[in-house]
């Protein structure tokens, strides 16, 4: 058996990011090494055996102009939790910015949000 354990996100500034993440989202640390020469390796938990994320401080003008558009403008991330209206509310309070209403649909409850360099990601509670 094999499953996605990890993936790269490409951020402007380690503690930027890492403290977004922890403090909006809820993320923990997992690891944060330093590597030297400014490289670290940072790892955040997502929580519920869900997927790590690895934080890549962007490396030259190609990354750094990827930055905020890991998936090219779509939604590149999805966030699953069983109490959509709680998760809402505390990512809310934590000053979340929302790119829209709430919605219902086929497939369950979702949003839109950005995290703090754009990128998308949809909050979802599955219907059933």
């Amino acid at each position: 058996m094999t499953a996605l354990f990890q993936v790269t996100l490409l951020v402007a500034d380690y503690d930027a990011a890492k403290d977004w993440f922890v403090e909006k989202l809820g993320f923990a640390v997992k690891e944060d090494t330093d590597l030297g020469g400014g490289k670290r390796w940072v790892v955040l938990a997502t929580g519920a055996g869900g997927a790590d994320i690895l934080l890549a401080k962007a490396d030259g003008a190609d990354q750094r102009r990827d930055i905020g558009r890991q998936a090219g403008g779509r939604v590149g991330f999805f966030l699953q939790t069983d109490d959509f209206d709680s998760c809402f509310e505390r990512f809310r309070a934590a000053g979340v910015r929302f790119l829209e209403a709430p919605r219902s649909e086929a497939y369950g409850k979702v949003v839109q949000f950005a995290d703090l360099y754009g990128n998308k990601w949809d909050l979802i509670e599955p219907a059933g």
